[in-house]
């Protein structure tokens, strides 16, 4: 026992080695452009006195020219064009590096989420990689999900989408709790190459990009086979790339280690196996029980309050309540489709289903759906964000000049966050489709 005990331990810190990660990049073609002294405080060595724990940057603690987490120098201003710069690969100290037509010069396409700092310019030696794990990144990510959760409810069906909510809501809640109670920091660059930066001052293990790659797609399959026609193997092989491909880019940016992103795929499945037997219940208990808007508005918000307790500000927290609250918006709307009759599921008899055979008016009335659909969810989110934000800062007697500064408080941050994102949740499962019956798109 012994033994076993001391060979997964080794085996953990293998996994864990930064040094891994950075084979991994240099493999697939990244190449970091570091200084010859890194900076100590970017290092992500963890604090002597508290081994494994990241100290958390704060805001205004770097100047934002400064480069972050990726050894850079702050020798001036960082250009804020982030993204592919171009084929000139000359390095940090002026010499030109070996060119060639696959190589290109690119920086983290967005700044760090917490300090603003943009980070560092790297080298692209494989730009099929580049391009196929930076989508695959994104599929974590929030522009994904508006994309994501709307198309399938309005176009495909409105009961797995549901669902698929409310399991994206929870894993990422429980995901993003635990990193604050483990707290571990991100992988130390140099040696590892930060292709991503928005993330890099939150914890890391485990990886909720992981989570939330392994939980849509499994939940989707789990969802969807035996209540629609499609070969098993199909559906699985679908599932598992989509996965797979979401952990691996993590790897690729830089953002997590490999035990990290296995810790997370292993997470979601158990959360994923709770769910199973429950989660019809659930969405039931949400559509017709009596007391359901109190437990939904209390359960959300109440766990919401946990994970805003557990450490300071960073975008982990600020995105809980995002889920959360995005969770109690479509929950409340499902609630209100029932008892008004609206967008009623499919009785049992009709199961399973089939996809429709294509047509130019189906395309085009589900593009036309989906398009204004999220041109709405869009401008609701735009214009609850400029409303919400003042109002509070007014309501709490708090300087409108910095609304960074303003949004790190709880106060701020945990209304604003479930106001804004439980209309757009709402609008997405009631208000939108109800405008799909006034435009005759339904």
């Amino acid at each position: 026992m012994a033994n076993f005990v001391k060979t997964f331990v080794q085996i953990c810190n293998y996994l864990q080695d930064p040094e891994l990660v950075a084979r991994f990049q240099h493999f697939c073609g990244v190449e970091g452009t570091f200084p010859d002294a890194p900076n100590a405080p970017d290092s992500g060595v963890s604090e002597p006195d508290r081994p494994g724990l990241r100290k958390r940057v704060q805001q205004g603690a770097q100047s934002s020219d400064a480069g972050v987490g990726n050894g850079a120098a702050g020798d001036g201003p960082t250009p804020q064009v982030n993204g592919m710069l171009g084929n000139d690969t000359t390095g940090p100290d002026g010499s030109s590096a070996a060119a060639d037509s696959e190589t290109t010069i690119a920086k983290p396409l967005r700044r760090n989420s917490l300090t603003g700092d943009t980070g560092q310019e790297f080298l692209i030696h494989n730009k099929f990689l580049f391009y196929l794990f930076t989508f695959g990144t994104e599929l974590g990510n929030e522009m994904f999900f508006i994309i994501f959760f709307p198309f399938v409810l309005w176009n495909i069906d409105a009961l797995v989408s549901r669902r698929l909510i409310v399991v994206w809501a929870w894993n990422l809640f429980v995901g993003q709790s635990t990193k604050d109670m483990i707290r571990w920091s991100r992988p130390a660059s140099p040696p590892v190459v930060k292709v991503e930066v928005f993330y890099n001052s939150e914890y890391s293990m485990p990886s909720t990009h992981a989570m939330t790659g392994t939980a849509l797609p499994f939940c989707l399959f789990m969802l969807t086979y035996g209540r629609w026609q499609y070969p098993f193997l199909l559906g699985f092989c679908v599932a598992l790339s989509w996965s797979v491909l979401v952990c691996v880019s993590r790897v690729y940016m830089g953002m997590h280690s490999v035990l990290e992103v296995i810790t997370g795929f292993l997470y979601t499945l158990l959360i994923l196996a709770f769910f199973q037997p429950n989660l019809g219940k659930i969405d039931n208990y949400y559509m017709m029980g009596s007391y359901a808007p109190l437990m939904i508005v209390v359960s959300h918000v109440g766990f919401g309050l946990v994970a805003f307790s557990l450490d300071s500000w960073s975008t982990s927290r600020g995105d809980t309540a995002q889920a959360l609250g995005t969770g109690a918006g479509a929950a409340l709307a499902s609630h209100v489709n029932y008892l008004l009759g609206l967008q009623l599921d499919p009785p049992l008899s009709s199961l399973p289903l089939t996809l429709p055979s294509l047509s130019v008016s189906l395309v085009l009335r589900s593009m036309l759906r989906f398009f204004i659909g999220v041109a709405v969810l869009l401008v609701t989110r735009m214009i609850m964000k400029a409303v919400t934000i003042p109002f509070l800062c007014r309501l709490f007697g708090l300087p409108m000049d910095d609304v960074r500064r303003a949004r790190q408080q709880m106060k701020v941050e945990l209304p604003y966050r479930y106001i804004v994102y439980s209309v757009v949740g709402f609008s997405c499962v009631c208000f939108v489709p109800l405008l799909f019956k006034i435009l005759g798109l339904a």
